[in-house]
């Protein structure tokens, strides 16, 4: 079974429903603490997980009154897996938090808070929205033309950064809600929490597929 790594979120158990999506997609999750100098070299590919907002000075930005404090040892850390992972092109899934910061990475900025977006469900993997995909592309090869989504996040990917596509929206309002790079074996990251809807097992699917290619 294939390792991959990911960056411990504040909350005890946070990662649980990640392992088993993972799992089951025949992918060992480990995952270190942002005092941890563990390198991709003994991994498969990196998953950026949900959790705090990304501090808004990475993309040049001041704090706005609804975003939450950052977690800036975990932001540094994901940073420089992130600038090993398209470095060595190891494949990167990122979800929610993940899509951010990989979408400043790449020099893109963020919505800090969506006004009358995030849908909070009786049930995590509840689905909020539909989505619109974008044909042509990875996500459309997974998802076909349309998945049913849950809505947890309040802020998203503003200016688009440079060399990501996007490949999906919600289309009550246009937020994006997906992007992926098409120059690398694999990346990808989605705003909604996939690692809660069993239906979207096959992202996890084709994350771990990409490691055999």
């Amino acid at each position: 079974m294939k390792r991959v790594l990911a960056i411990a979120d504040e909350k005890p158990g946070y990662e649980a429903p990640y392992a088993k999506a993972l799992c089951d997609a025949g992918l060992e999750l480990v995952i270190a603490s942002p005092s941890e100098r563990a390198s991709l070299r003994e991994f498969a590919g990196l998953v950026l997980m949900g959790g705090a907002d990304v501090n808004p000075s990475w993309y040049g930005a001041v704090r706005h009154p609804a975003t939450q404090d950052p977690d800036d040892a975990r932001d540094k850390r994901e940073w420089e897996l992130i600038d090993e992972a398209i470095s060595r092109d190891v494949p990167v899934l990122g979800i929610c938090r993940g899509m951010q910061i990989l979408n400043v990475w790449h020099g893109g900025t963020l919505l800090q808070d969506i006004e009358n977006h995030r849908t909070i469900t009786s049930e995590k993997g509840l689905p909020a929205h539909d989505l619109a995909v974008e044909r042509d592309t990875r996500l459309a090869q997974i998802a076909g033309s349309s998945w049913r989504v849950n809505s947890r996040h309040h802020q998203g990917v503003d200016r688009v950064g440079e060399g990501l596509i996007v490949t999906a929206r919600d289309p009550r309002d246009g937020v994006i809600e997906a992007v992926e790079r098409h120059d690398k074996r694999f990346v990808m990251a989605v705003q909604w929490h996939p690692e809660d809807q069993r239906e979207h097992a096959a992202l996890f699917q084709a994350f771990a597929h990409s490691m055999r290619s």
